[in-house]
């Protein structure tokens, strides 16, 4: 499956063990909306708000650092990312007012914006094409296996000593794993490239004109509205639908993302690596059917007035939509020239939460207010479906764009 050296095994574990964290500190603020709302006295708008103040830095941040990336290492950037994050979720736990953590939040998204624009394409090239959405697949494992830790540590720890003190733990392995990322090499298909020279910002505009690209990237918005909103609201919306106390809502949506993220990830990986040997279409064809599939089980989640066929069709949901992570990163290497990598991932980014969880929480926040909580979640499993539609219009761009047909027929 994976390359017979060392290093970049070496490599893989890394920065999946630095994206974990990356995840724990992002996701551990959902887990304890409840008290922090009781604790300064929130509206659920202004707790959306908080929750889109990070997307928001993290997306316009993005672009900057692909930018100037070139000028620097890629494992330096990645270190330095870690490092300043986690510092930033210290000062979360600081934070003694609502402007305080709006801006500690919005710290940890620059920080974070630095790891996710160059670590994907890192990642992949110290592997062989074949491999690539497996690997990152692996990679990709670390948003629900990290959201997951993120709810149950959030949860727990909340309840029991104060949402203060689950920031402060998270914060000290994300400053350790910064340092160690430091510390990696190149790969040698950058060292290939000529990545002492600046990249002109005017190279954006060749991205832009890549449409397998684009429809890849709106793909992933549509989607990241919905699961971004999700994820940012469902553990108060057991809390509030079921009855259950913080800890417990952490603990079982947590495990229930951690399930279903595992398993998606590793059948999409799999699943397009194995088609990919029959149809160049199968990043596409993995992008759409998990969308496609996870709608209706979504749907019945929140319909559902029994916890336990809520928390079995949040899991069927959750597995197919995560499936497309790995082949989507996969596709966006295989389309985008590698010295415009970093850069292509920076504006996915930008994106990806510009159209999606960026403005998602706020405006679940927003509709709880006026109609009500499961209303506002039922709209966003709904959305997802224009996903669906998007990666079958990315698929037909990427066969007429990058597909050329071999004598007597293509596949």
């Amino acid at each position: 499956m994976f390359s017979s050296d060392y290093y970049p095994r070496k490599v893989l574990l890394l920065i999946i063990a630095v994206s974990l964290f990356n995840y724990i500190d992002r996701q551990m603020l959902y887990a304890v909306f409840p008290l922090i709302k009781s604790d300064l006295r929130l509206s659920d708008t202004r707790l959306g708000l908080l929750a889109s103040s990070f997307m928001l830095v993290y997306m316009c941040v993005a672009p900057l650092v692909a930018w100037s990336c070139s000028r620097f290492a890629r494992p330096a950037i990645i270190g330095v990312s870690a490092v300043f994050w986690s510092a930033a979720t210290l000062l979360t736990g600081m934070a003694g007012s609502y402007p305080q953590l709006v801006c500690a939040r919005a710290a940890v998204g620059v920080g974070e914006a630095g790891y996710g624009t160059v670590s994907p394409a890192y990642l992949a090239e110290w592997f062989p094409p074949g491999s690539r959405a497996r690997v990152l697949s692996l990679y990709a494992l670390a948003i629900p296996v990290g959201s997951a830790i993120g709810y149950l540590l959030g949860g727990a720890l909340g309840q029991r000593f104060g949402w203060r003190t689950a920031f402060y733990m998270a914060a000290v392995p994300g400053l350790l794993l910064g340092v160690s990322a430091m510390y990696l090499r190149e790969t040698p298909e950058r060292e290939k490239t000529d990545s002492s020279s600046a990249v002109p910002p005017g190279r954006y505009a060749d991205i832009l004109k890549n449409r397998t690209y684009m429809l890849v990237s709106f793909s992933q918005a549509i989607a990241t509205f919905s699961v971004g909103g999700l994820a940012a609201w469902m553990p108060s919306y057991f809390v509030r639908e079921f009855g259950l106390s913080v800890g417990r809502a952490g603990l079982l949506f947590g495990a229930v993302t951690v399930l279903a993220g595992v398993t998606g990830n590793l059948i999409g990986g799999w699943a397009a690596d194995r088609l990919r040997a029959r149809t160049d279409r199968a990043y596409f064809m993995v992008g759409y059917l998990s969308f496609f599939l996870s709608l209706p089980f979504g749907a019945l989640a929140i319909l559902s007035g029994d916890l336990g066929t809520a928390l079995a069709m949040l899991f069927l949901a959750e597995c197919f939509v995560f499936a497309h992570s790995g082949p989507y990163h996969a596709a966006i290497v295989e389309v985008i020239p590698a010295g415009l990598r970093s850069m292509a991932f920076a504006l996915n980014i930008f994106m990806i939460h510009a159209f999606g969880d960026a403005v998602s929480p706020a405006l679940i926040g927003i509709v709880s207010d006026a109609a009500g909580l499961p209303l506002a979640v039922m709209l966003c499993v709904l959305f997802i479906f224009f996903a669906g539609a998007t990666s079958v219009l990315a698929g037909r761009s990427y066969m007429k764009d990058f597909h050329a047909p071999a004598a007597g027929g293509g596949r």
